[in-house]
């Protein structure tokens, strides 16, 4: 049995504003795909593959009866304007080859400054797909129910990733700024990453 799940997840953030900056001081953050990422995800679930990918450890999803704990390869980049874009480039559900075999997930978002006034915010979107053929176990649980339990948990994954980008993406550009924008972030010190390629 094959199912598809969707979900999406719009955000806008206002931007803090320190004396003597504007909104190129958000563009060339939003230019540095490493500390973007160190930002927004737990270090110990993050390995750096390059210049700009990257492969997230997501934390244990629950499927009614099921366990799977997907690895995602993330492709991050920027636009001269400051435009972050995202997309996932691989998946790997590790330790449960049927479902391994047959899953399929797509994740692609944006995040843009945008003049509003005198504020900048951030505004952005994230589209997530999951396509899966379903081990015998469930083929005889209801279709409905299969599909809010899959939608509900895409949009619980997509929330935990806005709720972390506002909390942790905006005081991580705080410090940033306060730094004399050149200190990486705590985790990704230079000395730790792979040589750019």
């Amino acid at each position: 049995m094959r199912l598809r799940f969707n979900a999406s997840q719009s955000v806008f953030l206002a931007v803090p504003h320190l004396p003597g900056e504007g909104r190129s001081s958000i563009c060339h953050y939003l230019r540095q795909p490493r500390r973007l990422v160190g930002a927004l995800v737990d270090p110990s679930r993050l390995e750096v593959l390059g210049a700009d990918r990257f492969r997230l450890k997501m934390r244990p999803l629950s499927f009614l009866h099921l366990s799977i704990q997907p690895t995602v390869d993330l492709q991050v980049w920027t636009e001269t304007d400051g435009t972050v874009y995202l997309r996932s480039v691989g998946c790997e559900i590790r330790g449960v080859e049927y479902i391994n075999q047959r899953f399929a997930l797509d994740l692609v978002g944006e995040l843009r400054p945008v003049e509003d006034g005198a504020q900048t915010r951030l505004v952005g979107e994230a589209r997530l797909e999951v396509r899966v053929d379903l081990p015998p176990m469930l083929w005889l649980t209801p279709v409905p129910l299969l599909e809010a339990t899959g939608t509900g948990l895409l949009k619980s994954v997509l929330l935990t990733v806005k709720q972390r980008l506002s909390a942790q993406l905006l005081e991580d550009y705080r410090r940033w700024l306060q730094s004399g924008v050149s200190t990486p972030a705590p985790h990704l010190r230079p000395s730790s990453l792979p040589a750019n390629g």
